[in-house]
């Protein structure tokens, strides 16, 4: 691909927006190297493959000769992100900000070239900020112009409550494209009203405002929510290729042209080309994940990977083959019937109702060989039902 082939795959491919495309073009094309940013908050250990969507637009930028400026939010991480919540985010240590940020940047250069990337932590600047420079960066944004992102007026209109400290992240993060220098951000669209909120600052503070590309979110496994590791529906870069592939399989079939578009290494023609088959039904829903689930795992591992894990799914799931001894238990049930989380407990196959919970969110439970994603899911006397978390565990429990 030629040169400009490459600037046109990088703000069009699996972009959501550019806000000034025509500037973000010369910007590209020019001669000085720019300084694209992007931020992230270190509030769990492990990037899953929704982040890799954003990590190579910025790898693309690096092949142009563009250099990678990354911001770790040590931080506003323990301040907390209302991007896309409807409430507020826990706030964590300093020591477990610092031990998440270390897991991040090692699986973070599995896609972005250290060599070529600028790393920041925000503590650089605001360690040294005081009460005076607080006041004048809030002096720079009004409660209005605040309150009219979409989660704050959301949250407000519910009752549900708005910390100030809330308000102060989207200035934390705009003032770090000032500490930075960015000419251009990267981010998800749940990111479009910090990222704005950036190019504002930087001209308050003299500096040409930054240039915008949201990427489009990838949808998590339980085909609900955009895929987050706090929330139980993510694939890890780093997660074993078997695990890979069995989360992949276990995605609602109306995911397939969202994960099509954005995990894949295809080009628009093999996408289009896949989606098309998929409507028309030349291909069943079940080999189209097989599908995504190989291009996937041969991403993060190898194709032989791939082809082991799949071999292994197919004689340990579809094939209907028992991996491990199953025992047999009876469970007496109130009037009401059991829940699933429940049912697991009483199975021995969770230690609580919150774990069971979480092993239903995350995709690891199958009862009678069938991905369960309803956690209210209800069951009554006189049924039997074989229920398996995971690879290794197993029970055939009798409901009396």
């Amino acid at each position: 691909m030629d040169r400009a082939g490459a600037i046109d795959d990088l703000l069009t491919r699996r972009v959501a927006q550019v806000v000034e495309s025509d500037a973000l073009r010369a910007l590209v094309a020019g001669d000085r190297p720019l300084r694209v940013k992007l931020g992230f908050d270190p509030t769990s250990p492990d990037l899953h493959i929704g982040h890799g969507v954003v990590l190579e637009r910025l790898r693309a930028f690096q092949d142009l000769g563009h250099t990678a400026v990354l911001v770790v939010g040590d931080t506003t991480a323990q301040i907390g992100d209302p991007s896309e919540r409807n409430s507020t985010r826990p706030i964590l240590s300093a020591d477990e900000v610092r031990a998440n940020a270390e897991t991040y940047l090692a699986q973070f250069h599995r896609v972005v070239d250290a060599a070529r990337t600028e790393v920041r932590w925000q503590s650089e600047w605001f360690d040294t900020f005081g009460l005076r420079e607080i006041f004048a960066l809030m002096s720079r944004f009004t409660l209005a112009r605040m309150i009219e992102r979409d989660t704050f007026a959301k949250r407000l209109a519910e009752g549900a409550p708005v910390s100030m400290h809330e308000t102060l992240y989207p200035l934390l993060q705009a003032y770090d494209s000032v500490a930075v220098q960015a000419d251009v951000e990267l981010g998800g669209t749940d990111q479009t009203f910090n990222l704005l909120v950036g190019r504002d600052v930087q001209r308050d503070f003299g500096q040409p405002p930054q240039q915008i590309l949201t990427c489009e979110l990838l949808v998590g496994i339980d085909g609900v929510a955009k895929m987050s590791k706090s929330l139980g529906n993510a694939i890890g870069l780093t997660d074993p290729p078997y695990e890979q592939y069995a989360r992949t399989m276990s995605i609602p079939d109306a995911l397939l042209p969202n994960w099509a578009r954005l995990v894949t290494r295809w080009n628009d023609a093999e996408t289009e080309a896949f989606l098309a088959d998929l409507a028309a039904d030349r291909i069943h829903p079940k080999a189209a994940k097989q599908r995504l689930a190989r291009e996937i795992v041969s991403r993060w591992h190898s194709e032989a990977a791939a082809a082991e894990a799949e071999a292994r799914w197919e004689q340990e799931v579809s094939g209907g083959q028992v991996v491990s001894e199953i025992e047999e238990t009876t469970v007496t049930l109130p009037l009401a019937g059991i829940s699933l989380p429940d049912l697991l407990v009483a199975a021995g196959l969770a230690s609580s109702r919150s774990v069971g919970r979480r092993l239903v969110r995350q995709g690891g439970v199958r009862v009678d060989g069938e991905v369960q994603t309803d956690e209210l899911r209800m069951f009554a006397a006189g049924t039997d039902h074989e229920v398996r978390v995971g690879k290794r565990q197993a029970a055939r429990v009798r409901l009396t």
